[in-house]
């Protein structure tokens, strides 16, 4: 699966929207990816987490984890793929932590997956939770990345398509300034 067509799955569901929105970061953007629009979709998840699985076969990964919610579906969808244990971080007081039970075992090779990744900061949370259990972080992907490759999770990382989408603070925003409404589709509150 290459990035165009990834890009046409998100355009064929209306999954990829255009207009004045506040993004899970908090930051701004003329463009979101309501990726819950394409994944609601089991065929088209589970052709997104087949070709992410493909990327990180061969490392031994025993484990996927992906901080909730966006992550969820695709998460489960690469785990399944690739013969791995699934589990989700969410967060606890503000910070991503290991809930539910969930337990990590030391040194276990760990893939993190996450629907978008803009800041990279839930990712970067999950990450640095995983590696405070004992896991042996190996990587990160995510179906797209819209930071146009520039998001630091700390660890590899990996996107089916990538995108440079501007993500700008409320104060420096245009359609802000000229008074737009905002939309606020994302599933927390900045």
């Amino acid at each position: 699966m290459n990035a165009e067509q990834v890009i046409n799955e998100f355009k064929s569901t209306e999954a990829l929207l255009e207009g004045h929105f506040q993004l899970t970061s908090g930051l701004h953007s003329t463009v979101y990816l309501q990726c819950a629009r394409v994944l609601q979709y089991p065929e088209k998840a589970e052709r997104f987490g087949q070709a992410i699985a493909r990327h990180f076969a061969g490392r031994g990964i025993e484990l996927v984890a992906s901080p909730a919610i966006g992550g969820l579906i695709i998460g489960h969808e690469v785990a399944r793929a690739l013969g791995a244990r699934f589990i989700w971080t969410e967060r606890d007081a503000g910070r991503m932590t290991l809930r539910r039970g969930f337990t990590v075992e030391a040194g276990v090779k760990t893939l993190v997956v996450e629907d978008v990744i803009t800041t990279g900061g839930s990712t970067r949370e999950t990450i640095d939770a995983l590696r405070e259990a004992g896991a042996d972080v190996v990587g990160a992907a995510s179906i797209i990345d819209r930071s146009g490759g520039v998001a630091d999770v700390g660890a590899e990382r990996f996107a089916l398509a990538t995108l440079t989408v501007a993500s700008v603070d409320s104060s420096e925003c245009d359609a802000c300034k000229l008074g737009e409404p905002v939309v606020k589709p994302g599933s927390r509150k900045a």
